[in-house]
């Protein structure tokens, strides 16, 4: 992602709940997955029960790898906007570190 950050409302990740259109908000930053959905270990469905949702709580408790964390970097498009964040997280700076 270029140096600006985009941001995004809740009611625009929304709109992204479908395997053609795919958003999720973790820790309160944007990723577009919807081009990860084959490549996902866990398979599709895990990720379509979350798409245009926030989904921090559903991914801490799988307990991702570092590796995985390593990967959201190619998905990252935005912070979600701060009137909408999830209680408990906030947005990292422009490396997107989750932890």
């Amino acid at each position: 992602m270029s140096g600006e950050k985009k941001i995004i409302t809740l009611a625009e990740l929304q709109e992204h709940d479908t395997a053609k259109s795919l958003w999720i908000a973790i820790n309160n930053h944007v990723y577009d997955i919807t081009k990860f959905l084959d490549e996902h270990p866990g398979g599709e469905e895990v990720l379509l029960d979350q798409a245009g949702q926030r989904a921090t709580e559903a991914f801490e408790d799988v307990g991702h790898s570092n590796e995985a964390r390593e990967l959201m970097k190619d998905y990252h498009i935005g912070e979600l906007a701060k009137d909408d964040h999830e209680g408990g997280y906030e947005p990292q700076t422009s490396s997107c570190k989750l932890s």
